[in-house]
């Protein structure tokens, strides 16, 4: 379950960003996570949830924005999403596609309390 060690890798993002000693609080925190990232939505929730109950940062909220897998087909130019990792071009079949996005995993928001 690496979601873990990416919920803290979350959590030490989001502490670079605090200026320190104001007590300030988290109240959210967004991420984009790709359908083709390998990461488990639910896990990493789990994990971020547990590892802020130690950080400083109880009750912070992860909320996770799911990037669909779309591909760009080299050969008629054609983007599509994909639902499933069968890479290949909706439109002409091709199996020559590039991955446009799906892959994000990136915090791109913090929310804090007033």
């Amino acid at each position: 379950m690496h979601e873990v060690s990416i919920a803290q890798e979350i959590i030490e993002i989001v502490k670079d960003y605090l200026p320190d000693g104001n007590g300030i609080s988290v109240k959210s925190v967004k991420v984009d996570v790709g359908d083709f990232s390998n990461i488990l939505p639910e896990a990493l929730t789990f994990g971020f949830e547990v590892l802020t109950d130690n950080s400083g940062m109880k009750g912070a909220e992860l909320i996770i924005n799911k990037i669909p897998l779309t591909v760009n087909c080299i050969n008629c130019n054609y983007i599509s999403t994909l639902d499933e990792p069968l890479f290949f071009c909706k439109k002409c079949k091709s199996p020559n596609v590039e991955i446009l996005t799906g892959t994000e995993l990136k915090v791109t928001e913090i929310e804090l309390n007033d």
